[in-house]
């Protein structure tokens, strides 16, 4: 039998507590794109988020399936706010799942503008993991052009941490 609406919270909120991280140091990475080389930067931080339960969609209230807004707040490398918007589920054996898309609008390492994340994680029996990427032409302002990948860690006080992955392609 799987949780709904509101049960989901307490596993999007409780849940990712199973989740060690390891510390990793910040990273550059030259890579090529044509003529041009375009820097793969590592960068990490903390954020706070808060999740609420959203009403189910007409016809979905018996879905085990909940939904829920997300309100983030990123420090670090990358300042600024996320606001999105998640489906989750979890069975009895501590055991399911989320999808979810954020829009996040702030400064990165000083280049203001914003993009898009999306990403998903699973939980199995209690073991956890996120992962995701930048959507693709989502950059706006001095951010146009980012891509790159995304992870969520938790460390064993429960701080919420974000390794994001990203290349600036070059403008003409």
């Amino acid at each position: 039998m799987t949780k709904t609406g509101t049960n989901v919270l307490a596993w999007v909120l409780g849940a990712v507590l199973f989740q060690g991280c390891a510390s990793t140091p910040a990273a550059a990475t030259p890579t090529r794109t044509g003529s041009e080389t375009n820097m793969t930067k590592h960068v990490k931080g903390i954020f706070n988020v808060k999740a609420t339960p959203l009403a189910p969609d007409a016809g979905a209230a018996q879905s085990p399936i909940g939904r829920l807004s997300i309100d983030k707040r990123y420090h670090g490398a990358l300042e600024g706010t996320g606001v999105g918007q998640m489906l989750a589920t979890l069975d009895e054996g501590q055991s399911g799942g989320y999808v979810a898309l954020e829009r996040v609008t702030g400064t990165l390492e000083g280049r203001k503008g914003s993009f898009t994340l999306m990403h998903s994680g699973s939980m199995t029996r209690g073991a956890f993991k996120v992962v995701g990427s930048v959507v693709p032409e989502s950059g706006t302002d001095e951010l146009q052009g980012i891509s790159g990948t995304y992870e969520i860690q938790i460390d064993e006080k429960g701080v919420h941490l974000y390794v994001l992955d990203y290349t600036l392609a070059s403008q003409p």
